[in-house]
């Protein structure tokens, strides 16, 4: 112990007398440093290192020019932050009042606090799994299959020195892009449960969601959106990659096409088909819709991550869309069963607004009614005519609204495209490589959402048991009910 004891003081001895003496050499050698420089051609000997360092100085009116473009940029950048903090707003606001109201209304007053429980939780929930690790999953690093870990923990997105980084985008910071994104992250999910509502296990519900989000939503949006197998333009993309501004494939179909697995799996409800079961308050039903429509101007205007004309027109297009949608719904209802509805009405709008997303920044305000119309159209037959043909239990018709609504509005985004928005153009090349994205997403998310459905089943169970669901999921796994006559 002698030893080491008299050995650690050695140390501390030439550590304390090593660092001057090292300054002191490096102060004594700076002189001679200087004189072995070499001059670059054309360099006069006799100009004096002040001399050099005031040639390399700014003007006074450089200087001011300098600090004025400065002031520009940051100008621009509070414009643009403040607009997608309000996006950030009113994408969350579409979860919750808005789909939660909306999907509420429709079903039976036993069931409402279930669905709203489902909505608010998982805003909580998928936003505390996007802060720890869904944001990297889905945009770090380079690979064509999946993101990396640079940013668990939200690592590289909180300030230092009392700035954020801006390396995603230009225009707002790496934070402000990541609590955007994360709204998309807590809707997604929730739009699954309307196919299930009123018989899935609350705790089965909450950890598919989960899973869901990690292994489907994470690796499909990081494909789309951050230089993977279906983004468009990139040298290795499959069939040139997808348009997609705002979700049509990594939000609509994704979620559409596993609600439908997950109806199918979990099975129909007690009473389908042989006992009515209509909306118990499309009150609700139909402000909810309205809040989405005002909300959807985040989802898709706030996807430009900027405050600008392709903004402007996002927001145009996604109006008009939402209009024709109404229109079409509801032309078409009206014509089957001879009686104009605002379940009808609400259906609609939502048919186009789903339509529009990925359409949103390359499209024109005609072809977006023309979109609209289309898939209030196509989306009504598929809640009625296909869906009793097939007769599976989409208890809300998340696969009929989202699932085929996002379809077509990634395969008419190929055909209407226009340069002039945000050039590319409509063309067989550009279908193609909707037509490809489509069925990559159909086949990962389906099979996905199956597989962990399937083993959860086996280890959880997916479904409330009869009595429970006689008695409605409020009581049964709430404890709660949504409505007190006193």
């Amino acid at each position: 112990m002698s030893y080491l004891r008299n050995g650690c003081a050695l140390l501390c001895v030439i550590f304390l007398i090593g660092v001057p003496l090292s300054a002191l050499a490096q102060d004594v050698a700076a002189p001679n440093a200087e004189e072995q420089v070499e001059l670059a051609p054309g360099e006069s000997e006799d100009i004096s290192t002040e001399d050099g360092y005031a040639s390399e100085s700014l003007s006074p009116e450089e200087e001011n020019q300098e600090l004025a473009d400065q002031e520009v940029v940051n100008a621009a950048r509070a414009g643009h932050t403040g607009w997608m903090l309000v996006c950030c707003a009113l994408v969350l606001f579409m979860t919750a009042p808005g789909l939660a109201m909306f999907y509420g209304g429709l079903v039976r007053k036993k069931n409402i606090v279930s669905v709203l429980m489902q909505c608010l939780f998982l805003m909580g929930l998928m936003s505390v799994v996007w802060a720890i690790c869904g944001f990297s999953f889905a945009f770090g690093g380079e690979g064509l299959y999946f993101g990396n870990t640079d940013h668990l923990f939200m690592k590289g997105l909180t300030m230092a020195d009392g700035s954020l980084n801006y390396e995603i985008s230009s225009d707002v910071s790496d934070l402000t892009f990541a609590i955007f994104q994360g709204m998309f992250f807590i809707i997604t999910p929730a739009l699954i449960c309307g196919a299930f509502a009123e018989r899935m296990k609350f705790s089965t519900m909450a950890l598919f969601s989960v899973l869901w989000g990690l292994i489907v939503y994470c690796p499909i949006c990081h494909w789309v959106w951050d230089g993977g197998i279906l983004a468009h333009g990139e040298e290795t993309s499959w069939a040139g990659g997808a348009l997609d501004f705002a979700g049509g494939t990594v939000v609509h179909i994704s979620s559409g096409v596993s609600a439908l697995v997950a109806c199918i799996l979990i099975g129909k409800r007690m009473g389908f088909g042989s006992e009515p079961m209509p909306p118990h308050n499309l009150t609700y039903t139909v402000l909810g819709a309205a809040m989405l429509w005002v909300g959807w101007f985040g989802f898709n205007a706030g996807s430009e991550l900027a405050s600008n004309d392709a903004a402007t027109m996002a927001f145009a297009v996604t109006h008009l869309s939402a209009a024709a949608g109404v229109v079409g719904w509801t032309v078409l209802e009206w014509a089957v069963h001879k009686k104009p509805t605002a379940l009808g009405a609400a259906s609609g709008a939502i048919a186009g607004l789903v339509c529009i997303t990925p359409a949103a920044g390359f499209v024109q305000p005609m072809p977006a009614i023309l979109m609209g119309f289309i898939a209030g159209i196509l989306c009504f037959f598929a809640v009625t005519t296909m869906k009793n043909k097939l007769g599976y239990d989409d208890s809300l018709d998340a696969f009929g609204v989202h699932g085929i609504g996002g379809t077509i509005g990634a395969l008419l985004t190929g055909i209407f495209a226009s340069s002039q928005v945000n050039g590319v153009d409509g063309s067989v090349e550009q279908f193609t490589g909707q037509l490809v994205s489509v069925i990559v997403t159909v086949v990962y998310a389906g099979g996905v959402s199956w597989i962990l459905l399937k083993i959860l089943d086996k280890t959880m169970g997916l479904r409330v048991d009869e009595e429970s669901e006689t008695r409605g999921l409020d009581l049964s796994e709430h404890g709660e009910e949504g409505y007190i006559w006193l």
